[in-house]
């Protein structure tokens, strides 16, 4: 009953983070790759030894060449992606990217990503978020159809996409403030934090559901409260036991997945907390909203005197 005893400080809480995250969004931007902006792509195969990605990075930087993205494939490649070059920014990037003799490479292709891609690609990114937003309302409203008292269905639908997009905006805030990349890796990180967000919201939701049909308690609060303390161990182990791989990835996995890491790491934190200690008081909130406006109703009726002719 901690939880929900003390709701309004952890809903405060969220609306700070969400609000902190706005901020930062509006005043560093966010720094969209060549997935959206466009750009150049480069395929090269080294013959004998590849270097390292930090090596190679600071080799294509001390040209002037900036956006970078390096991608390693196979057991000598690397895909280059960098911002739109023209004939001389490419032929300096290829000088680059050769060391000396025991680096040779040959390159495989050259491409253009011009920016009409990119904006196609943004708008369906965004178009695949909302998609999966409004299907998520109308998943948790069906599952939870017959649960209509004291809150109804799809006000549980609508709790959940709150939770969400706490989760989704505070990642994307830390993410501006910190300048990393927003590239299409970053939009599936998203697309997968939704999901863990939502299954995680869904399993205290459906304690929540179980409770109330064996009338555990008369208080809808006391209910929630302790369908909290029946999940709340299972949601937090589970949670530090994927953080724990998503930490190691980060710290000592491959720069190409860094930052994929660390979104789905924070998206996994806040995901946790938002869904223990922001979905669930709110529901209590919206039951108490619900009870205050039916006994404001049934006031104004009962204050209504017929006389009889």
């Amino acid at each position: 009953m901690f939880i929900i005893s003390h709701s309004k400080i952890f809903i405060g809480v969220s609306i700070a983070l969400i609000l902190t995250s706005l901020v930062s969004i509006g005043v560093f931007g966010l720094n969209f790759g060549v997935d959206f902006k466009g750009g150049s792509i480069v395929e090269i195969e080294y013959t004998e030894e590849r270097p390292g990605v930090y090596e190679l990075r600071k080799q294509i930087e001390g040209v002037g060449v900036e956006s970078i993205r390096l991608q390693p494939t196979g057991d000598y490649g690397f895909i280059v992606r960098t911002e739109h070059l023209s004939e001389t920014g490419r032929q300096a990037l290829v000088a680059s990217l050769s060391f000396d003799e025991t680096k040779e490479f040959t390159k495989g292709r050259f491409d253009s990503v011009g920016p009409t891609l990119g904006a196609e690609l943004s708008n369906k990114a965004f178009i695949a978020l909302g998609a999966v937003v409004i299907a998520i309302v109308l998943f948790i409203a069906y599952v939870f159809r017959r649960v209509s008292e004291p809150v109804s269905s799809w006000k549980y639908g609508v709790i959940a996409i709150i939770a969400l997009l706490h989760d989704i905006i505070i990642v994307t805030g830390i993410f501006a403030l910190l300048g990393y990349e927003i590239s299409s890796l970053f939009i599936i990180a998203l697309l997968a934090i939704i999901g863990l967000s939502v299954n995680d919201t869904i399993v205290v939701f459906d304690r929540i559901r179980e409770n109330l049909k064996r009338k555990i308690s008369k208080s809808f609060s006391e209910t929630v409260g302790k369908s909290l303390n029946q999940v709340f161990t299972r949601s937090i182990n589970t949670s530090i036991t994927t953080l724990f791989v998503l930490l190691a990835l980060f710290f000592i996995g491959p720069d190409t997945t860094k930052h994929l890491a660390l979104a789905l790491a924070l998206g996994i934190f806040f995901g946790t907390y938002s869904s223990i200690f922001l979905a669930s008081p709110l529901l209590v909130e919206a039951e108490r909203i619900g009870k205050k406006t039916k006994t404001t109703e049934n006031k104004d009726e009962s204050a209504v005197k017929v006389k009889p002719f």
